[in-house]
């Protein structure tokens, strides 16, 4: 049986002219994560992520202090779990985000243009308040599957895409001599690829999995079991490695 750690990433740039990178909190949640499970000496057989810049930062920072913490007990650590010299191999795009700007803009015709959308924000008495307001009617739109020709990827196909990630994973383990069926591996992801795996195994639909990405915490994991049968969900947004250190580590974007 196979156990899948599915890590959302640690907190992105937000507000920022690149998002696609870690701020500097989220360096410090991925290393809290790889710190605590190195210390733990929670079991780990190999390390993927997908593509973006988020998730592989994460990735290594988890991998730099899983190491560091574990090396302390004198155990020595495989090189195949991830090789940061040569992370290309442990890329899935699969687990790639959806794309949150498509989203957003094809929401509002009038979102084509980027200074349209600062000034609809600008002129709200609370601006952040009223941006949550816009991406949350823009992901309604989205989930509910009526304007699909709309996206580069809609609601339906992503979720068909987070589907397959698990079976990627099965593929992997199946190609590598070093892992067997009762290895546990770590997939650094983003929250709309959990929740949509989230909600597949609950055996709910999209406004469940809406609902749960809203939920998920910066480096929270989702525990999921692979087995010949299927998989079953074990744990969801995990994070007690956040909460040890204190409350401000916790953050949801």
């Amino acid at each position: 049986m196979t156990t899948i750690l599915l890590v959302r990433h640690g907190q992105a740039s937000f507000g920022q002219e690149n998002y696609d990178k870690l701020s500097d909190l989220g360096i410090t949640q991925a290393k809290l994560l790889g710190s605590h499970y190195g210390a733990t000496q929670r079991r780990i057989d190999a390390i993927y992520s997908g593509n973006l810049i988020r998730q592989r930062e994460s990735a290594q920072h988890f991998w730099t202090h899983y190491q560091s913490s574990f090396k302390q007990s004198h155990t020595a650590l495989s090189d195949s779990i991830y090789n940061s010299q040569n992370a290309q191999n442990s890329i899935l795009p699969v687990f790639d985000e959806f794309n949150h700007k498509d989203v957003f803009v094809k929401s509002n015709a009038a979102f084509g243009n980027k200074g349209t959308i600062s000034a609809e924000i600008a002129k709200a008495d609370v601006p952040n308040a009223r941006l949550a307001e816009l991406f949350d009617e823009a992901m309604q739109r989205w989930h509910a599957g009526d304007n699909d020709s709309d996206y580069i990827e809609s609601w339906a196909q992503f979720n068909k895409r987070a589907q397959s990630g698990l079976e990627q994973i099965r593929a992997q383990i199946a190609e590598r001599d070093d892992l067997s069926h009762d290895s546990t591996v770590v997939v650094f992801t983003s929250g709309g690829v959990i929740a949509a795996i989230s909600a597949q195994l609950l055996e709910q639909g999209s406004q469940l999995a809406y609902a749960l990405n809203r939920k998920l915490i910066n480096t929270g994991v989702t525990a999921i079991t692979i087995h010949k049968n299927g998989a079953r969900l074990l744990s969801l947004n995990e994070h007690s490695h956040l909460f040890a250190e204190g409350e401000r580590f916790v953050t949801w974007r």
